[in-house]
């Protein structure tokens, strides 16, 4: 099977400064796959590459098994990308701006294709509406419609919700996961982890221009030992025993941190013999945030030599 997105020994140098250390990653047909990192960790610069906006200094990128710098013209129709930045044209409405990037790619008669991004973005009231009249949210579903018009198989959507409101957040990713169970492959990245928890399957995490995990969300959660306990108590007091291992205190309840689930046994007989009433108890397990501050905060990058230039 051809796969949506492949990437060989990606680098990027700008003069001494290694942006990507060497990136090797596949996107197979049809999954919905998250791109996370701090800022700075490289993501966009990779989607830049494999979107032929940016060469790389050596490596290789494929989209549908197209190369994006021999093959370019049909790796750019096999993709389409929704950027972190806001740009558009100014002169003309949503109606308008859509129609001329269908012609960008050689399309006729794609009214009612536009159409239908138009009524799944929530546009259809802002459709004669100039661009440059238009908020920064809406602005952002424009974008989003514009990464559509030519139906391309493989979706990349960096940071498409930042900055924008709870509904048009989840306007769009109904439309999106309706794209993806019609078989289009989507990538995603953000800094909301619990989007990219509760949307995608498996995941790629990025620091210093590296690769530092790629698994599923499962495997990856299922990794780090240990749970979280979540307390409320009568009277609303912590025996000295247990508070070392409170990494938190929310609306009222003690968070703990367990190591092993072992010590969930300590922490019930600790509360028992300062005759502490337990009100409310939740064990929880690690989530997606968990493993991503873990892993950010523990890999460690090897630094490349300075290069002579």
């Amino acid at each position: 099977m051809t796969p949506a997105i492949e990437v060989e020994q990606m680098h990027k140098r700008y003069g001494a400064l290694q942006v990507l250390g060497g990136i090797d990653l596949k996107v197979d047909p049809g999954e919905f796959f998250a791109l996370l990192g701090p800022n700075g960790a490289g993501k966009t610069t990779l989607i830049n590459i494999v979107a032929g906006l940016t060469r790389a200094t050596s490596g290789r990128a494929r989209v549908m098994g197209y190369d994006v710098v021999s093959h370019y013209r049909e790796a750019r129709r096999m993709l389409g990308v929704v950027p972190q930045e806001l740009v558009f044209d100014p002169f003309f409405t949503v109606r308008e701006t859509l129609a001329i990037q269908s012609g960008y790619y050689g399309l006729k008669n794609n009214g009612p294709w536009i159409e239908e991004i138009i009524h799944h973005l929530d546009l259809a009231d802002k459709a004669d509406t100039n661009m440059r009249a238009l908020s920064g949210g809406m602005k952002r579903r424009v974008l989003v419609a514009q990464a559509l018009v030519h139906k391309p198989p493989v979706i990349v959507l960096d940071e498409p919700t930042a900055g924008v409101d709870v509904e048009l957040r989840q306007g769009l990713w109904r439309f999106i996961k309706q794209l993806n169970r019609e078989g289009h492959t989507i990538v995603l990245t953000t800094h909301y982890l619990e989007e990219a928890e509760a949307l995608c399957s498996r995941v790629a995490m990025m620091k210093q221009g590296n690769i530092v995990a790629l698994d599923s969300i499962r495997n990856l959660t299922s990794s780090v030992s240990g749970c979280f306990v979540r307390l409320r108590l009568m009277p609303d007091t912590l025996p000295p025993a247990l508070q070392p291992l409170m990494s938190s205190r929310e609306e009222g309840c003690y968070i703990l941190t367990l190591a092993e689930y072992s010590q969930l046994e300590q922490v019930m007989a600790t509360l028992r013999t300062a005759a502490l009433q337990v009100l409310e108890m939740q064990v929880l397990q690690p989530d997606l945030e968990e493993v991503f501050i873990r892993i950010m905060g523990t890999h460690k990058i090897r630094q490349p030599e300075a290069l002579s230039v």
